[in-house]
């Protein structure tokens, strides 16, 4: 079984996932800064608490003092600490010129000034160049760690940019697959959110007969 193969499997059984929601790239990018350690729901309602503070803005961000931005923020989880992380990449992306000098930017040289922002992993950076950007960068998570490593693909010990490049290669890193990079994380997302947990369902799982674990565990 091939990545190709597995992306048309999960799509059969789940359909287009409209990600990532977000009313602008900017929203994105605070909405992946958000996103770490928790859920998404409990982000929407920090991003609902900024909107009614007419706060979701980089320069209101900069300059709200962080004990505030917490309180609103405090949904996400970890408030203080993200307070902190969206004042630092709020500060960054305006002195950087904002969204539109950032879209010139070739994808490694962007990603790169991503990643020297305090308090935005590979992950997150990543999170942003295919959703805000629409840039040919695949994102991993656990999930995707998890899910390849029961189907095989991968041993699980890969580091982050192993894992990568193992799929932009295997998938073709183009601007013409930007969506397939989008709806392929979703869906993996939407697996092992539903089926294929910390705990697996391998019985309801559309991968099952291809997966060793699921051959094992589902009931015929």
């Amino acid at each position: 079984m091939n990545l190709r193969q597995v992306y048309d499997a999960l799509y059969r059984a789940y359909g287009p996932q409209h990600w990532w929601p977000g009313d602008s790239p900017f929203e994105v990018m605070i909405g992946a800064v958000l996103t770490q350690n928790t859920a998404w729901s409990n982000v929407e309602k920090a991003i609902a608490n900024l909107k009614a503070h007419d706060a979701l803005d980089p320069a209101v961000i900069h300059h709200t003092h962080a004990a505030p931005l917490a309180v609103w923020l405090k949904p996400s989880g970890y408030f203080n600490i993200k307070a902190r992380r969206l004042k630092n990449f709020c500060a960054w992306y305006l002195a950087s010129g904002g969204l539109a000098p950032l879209e010139r930017l070739e994808t490694q040289p962007l990603r790169k000034a991503l990643l020297a922002v305090n308090g935005v992993g590979p992950e997150t950076a990543d999170d942003m160049l295919l959703y805000a950007f629409e840039r040919p960068v695949f994102v991993i998570d656990a999930y995707t760690r998890r899910l390849f490593s029961r189907l095989q693909l991968i041993t699980g010990e890969e580091s982050y940019e192993e894992l990568r490049h193992y799929f932009e290669e295997g998938l073709g890193a183009t601007v013409d697959n930007v969506g397939l990079f989008n709806e392929y994380h979703a869906l993996i997302v939407a697996h092992a959110k539903s089926v294929c947990g910390k705990k697996p369902q391998c019985a309801a799982c559309c991968l099952r007969r291809r997966c060793p674990l699921g051959q094992g565990n589902s009931e015929e």
